[in-house]
């Protein structure tokens, strides 16, 4: 009994002595890990977990630097491929600061990352259940961050996504639907637009004038420049649209009845926005009563075989500038959006087949905004500060 006692003490002493140097040696490794990444002046009982951002580091942010940390990563973590979920993340998040949000050759590179074979769902059970689930939902962000972009997938790529999530994987699924509906809506706009888009804001203005005004098929774009009016102070170009319907509705606008010049309103073009003016006259009124000549309870007698005259057999359909709030006379983009190049505009208007601007009264009625943006360092607890006014004039 003696020597029962005695081991049983010693298996105990023994136990409590592995735990105690296990925990100390957790804590010395969690020490050690806890003290990367930060400053030698630090403290170490100030010193916290965090992880590295390598994509913050880059000063050269370009498509070939983008790969390099790819690559990088793959060549440090070549057998296990430690973090590559939260790694993928981080890149999905710095992609618009490099460029390459709509690039199909980094959207691949990130998918070699993850492993092969390791996330196969070997039966039905796994399959349906979402076989490592972490994986396979930082794959379909990755997918719908394409499908935002309008980066349509290859063929190269379901060869990718069937190699690490095998053929019944949801990742693989999201790419058949990918590549069956995204064809079908490419070129579905009755609006296309250049791939890709300009850089200068003055085609960018042109596109955005020309989408806005080929609703009419008789609209004109014409390009002006202030410098050609005398005593313009702005040197700058103007992009004008008008149709000939629209001139006619201009003349035949009353004296006593003033026009405004009206904006900026602004049109998105692909995460663009292009800011652009209108003329805008007082709305009208039509009467949309008429009399229906086969309605057999209004037929009146003839007398000595005269025929009543029928009133309003039509209701009169007005244009397509004629709306609820107004008329629209014309439109245009400036490249200062100032108050003189609207004005210059105006007297281009004038020179180019509309006299009856002569005579009205023009009311400018513009929005400016201004801001004022205020970075202060972060250490000492202040954030940004921004002021936005809005004036009307």
């Amino acid at each position: 009994m003696i020597l029962k006692r005695l081991f049983q003490q010693a298996a105990l002493l023994f136990k409590s002595s592995n735990q105690h140097s296990s925990v100390q040696y957790i804590l010395q490794r969690n020490i050690h890990i806890s003290s990367k990444g930060y400053k030698d002046s630090e403290s170490k009982s100030d010193r916290a977990l965090t992880t590295r951002d390598p994509f913050e580091e880059i000063r050269d942010k370009n498509k070939d630097t983008y790969l390099q940390l790819i690559n990088i990563f793959m060549k440090q973590e070549q057998v296990y491929r430690r973090g590559h979920v939260e790694f993928i993340y981080k890149a999905l998040k710095h992609m618009q600061e490099f460029g390459v949000q709509g690039d199909l050759d980094v959207y691949r590179a990130l998918i070699d990352v993850l492993p092969k074979g390791k996330f196969v769902p070997q039966n039905i059970i796994q399959a349906e259940f979402m076989h490592y689930p972490k994986q396979q939902q930082c794959i379909l962000e990755l997918l719908s961050q394409m499908e935002e972009n309008h980066v349509l997938p290859d063929f190269d790529m379901e060869d990718q996504l069937v190699a690490i999530f095998g053929r019944r994987g949801f990742p693989v699924r999201k790419y058949w639907r990918m590549m069956y509906w995204m064809p079908k809506w490419r070129y579905a706009s009755p609006f296309p637009l250049p791939d890709p888009l300009p850089n200068d804001a003055y085609e960018l203005a042109k596109l955005a004038i020309e989408r806005i005004s080929n609703i009419d098929t008789k609209n004109q774009v014409t390009i002006y420049h202030t410098a050609d009016i005398k005593d313009s102070v702005d040197d700058t170009w103007i992009i004008s649209a008008q149709s000939v319907v629209q001139k006619g509705l201009l003349s035949e606008n009353s004296v006593k009845d003033a026009v405004f010049v009206e904006g900026p309103l602004t049109v998105f073009l692909r995460g663009n926005f292009i800011n652009y003016f209108i003329l805008r006259g007082k709305a009208r009124q039509y009467d949309d009563s008429y009399e229906d000549p086969d309605n057999i309870k209004t037929i009146k007698a003839s007398f000595f075989n005269f025929k009543p005259p029928i009133k309003n057999v039509l209701k009169a359909i007005p244009s397509v500038h004629e709306q609820e709030d107004g008329v629209i006379y014309a439109l245009c983009a400036t490249g200062t959006s100032s108050k003189d190049s609207l004005l210059s505009w105006i007297r281009h208007l004038e020179l180019d087949g509309n006299p009856a601007l002569t005579e009205l009264s023009i009311v400018f009625k513009l929005k400016s905004m201004t801001k004022e943006v205020t970075h202060v360092d972060k250490q000492q607890g202040n954030l940004e500060v921004e002021k936005q006014s809005i004036e009307d004039t």
